[in-house]
């Protein structure tokens, strides 16, 4: 059997089965998360800005976009919603794949279940097949860090073409044609590094691969026919974008790997690379709670990597030494202050902010241990207090409980949304077996009249 046979019959066949307890708990997770996530980027520019383009597309009345009172195109709430799941760094991921899957499986099963009036159980299980195959296609793929193609994007098209999929009800056949319709779509180049304004960054990571998915399962819902085998036929989409690729490796293990399970939930709404020196720091004032003008220096030591992407860049959620002044002047990380531009150019901050060192460490980069953080603060007496965090509280070696991914989800959607549609929310996603139509979720994201 080929591995588009094996990937389409697992697809048609898994939405008939009950997902295991821990994998279907681990995903109500990310699907608040991710909603979240969606409700509070609609307040932020990129997120302001796919509404926006929503507004001018309307059409078929078929799916909300989040945060609003839109209800557009399947395809079109998808591009929306993805950009708002991404429009910060708020939402999971998923570090072997360097993937985002939550940023483009959910926005896209959302649009997709709430035009077919899918209940929460298939929901539920189509995010979780998302999930394997984005990862799987990057791992697939094998990309190197230096390479110009974008694992965000080119990995999340297929995620969702599958999600969507499930969702239409698709047989392994007409699943396999709309794999093909993604391969065909799929794209991207890590030219959204020089992003200023996190716009084309929310576009690659979330909007376009959750459209170009539900894109794909659209087209053959109309009737579309397509290659069966894009995947390891002649001149198929492993070996145009790859040039040692592991075909094997987009099956290997369905069914009893869930790489759901994997995926990180950011305990912070900022950048990956700065959630060990956040949580490093907060981990020092909680045990000795230090006055900030105490502080004679900070030193931030991070993998090489991760320290060239959130070197004192422009937006505050991506800058490291902004996030540790904030942290070390208010003793906590709220979203509103993660995200204030005009708190950047504040004089206290700037303050704190210039005694704050970042160390690009390359044994740290060495490690097999992903995002590691080292802080080290000075005070004006000459104490130095160090704090190395290998495993960031949210990863799969330190997850976060239920309660904390609950209360991030209150403190960004609460303000959008309000309080009551907030906890019913939270109330509907932990019985989302229960819910008889993802339409029920759909309408508590709506933009709070008040």
């Amino acid at each position: 059997m080929g591995v588009i046979d094996e990937l389409s019959g697992y697809i048609a066949a898994a939405r008939e089965k009950a997902l295991p307890s821990e994998v279907a708990a681990k995903a109500k997770q990310h699907i608040l998360d991710t909603i979240a996530a969606m409700v509070s980027g609609s307040k932020l520019k990129p997120g302001r800005l796919a509404i926006q383009y929503g507004r001018s597309q309307r059409g078929k009345r078929q799916s909300t976009a989040a945060g609003s009172n839109l209800l557009l195109p399947a395809s079109v709430a998808a591009l929306v919603n993805g950009m708002l799941a991404h429009a910060d760094e708020t939402d999971d991921t998923h570090f072997a794949s360097r993937t985002h899957p939550g940023c483009v499986i959910i926005p896209a099963a959302l649009a997709m279940a709430e035009k077919e009036n899918n209940d929460g159980r298939s929901f539920l299980c189509s995010v979780v097949i998302g999930y394997d195959v984005s990862c799987r296609v990057s791992r697939a793929l094998r990309l190197g860090r230096q390479s110009p193609l974008s694992t965000y994007s080119l990995c999340g098209t297929f995620g969702a073409a599958a999600a969507a999929s499930s969702l239409a009800g698709f047989d392994p056949r007409r699943i396999s044609w709309a794999i093909s319709y993604a391969a065909q779509q799929a794209s991207g180049v890590v030219s959204w590094v020089r992003d200023s304004d996190h716009i084309e960054k929310a576009f690659d990571f979330g909007g376009m691969p959750a459209r170009n998915g539900v894109t794909a399962a659209l087209f053959v819902q109309c009737g579309f026919t397509g290659v069966d085998d894009a995947l390891e036929g002649e001149k198929n989409f492993l070996d145009a974008y790859s040039t040692s690729p592991h075909t094997r490796a987009i099956v290997d293990g369905l069914g009893e790997r869930f790489e759901i399970m994997e995926t990180s939930i950011k305990r912070f709404p900022i950048g990956a690379p700065i959630q060990a020196a956040a949580d490093a720091l907060l981990l020092i004032l909680q045990r000795n709670p230090i006055a900030p003008a105490k502080v004679k220096k900070i030193v931030v030591r991070l993998p090489t990597d991760g320290a060239a992407v959130v070197n004192d860049r422009h937006m505050p959620d991506i800058n490291l030494q902004y996030i540790m002044a904030v942290i070390l002047l208010d003793g906590k990380l709220t979203f509103e202050a993660a995200h204030n531009f005009k708190r950047m150019k504040d004089k206290k901050t700037l303050a704190m902010k210039s005694k704050v060192e970042l160390v690009a460490d390359e044994e740290l980069a060495r490690s097999p241990i992903p995002r590691q953080g080292i802080v080290e603060v000075t005070t004006e007496s000459g104490e130095t207090l160090r704090e190395h965090v290998q495993s960031v509280r949210g990863t799969p070696q330190n997850p976060m409980s239920l309660e904390e991914v609950e209360a991030k989800a209150l403190e960004l959607l609460v303000p959008v949304v309000g309080a009551q549609r907030s906890r019913e929310l939270i109330e509907k996603i932990r019985d989302l077996e229960a819910v008889p139509t993802v339409r029920e979720l759909m309408r508590l994201l709506k933009k709070n009249p008040g």
